[in-house]
């Protein structure tokens, strides 16, 4: 799993996630085609309004986080951990299958593209 401590710009956005502050997260991302949050914990972080397109998650972990209505479609998601999350109206890669999603959900599982 990846530190995102060694760079302060993932540090950062980490912490406003945590902080709930989804909108200066947004400015700070918009323009880039992607981004790499991989291995950042979100645990119980609300991402309500992330504009997720092209962040790679992969290895992320998001217990009990709040993951409702993104579109994580162009989103890396290769094994991250959605134990507990929240996830109604979410949007998930074309290549994650529902039975993979929920039993990430519901036990933890890391999530396995197919």
């Amino acid at each position: 799993m990846e530190d995102v401590t060694d760079n302060p710009l993932k540090k950062k956005i980490c912490r406003l996630l945590q902080d709930g502050m989804v909108e200066e997260v947004n400015t700070l991302l918009a323009g880039r085609d992607v981004f790499s949050l991989a291995g950042a914990n979100l645990r119980s972080a609300n991402l309500q309004g992330l504009h997720a397109n092209g962040i790679d998650f992969s290895n992320a972990y998001f217990r009990s986080a709040n993951l409702k209505g993104l579109d994580m479609r162009s989103c890396t998601l290769e094994g991250a951990s959605l134990h507990g999350a929240k996830i109604a109206g979410t949007y998930f890669p074309e290549e994650l299958m529902p039975d993979e999603i929920l039993l990430s959900v519901s036990h933890g599982t890391r999530l396995r593209y197919r």
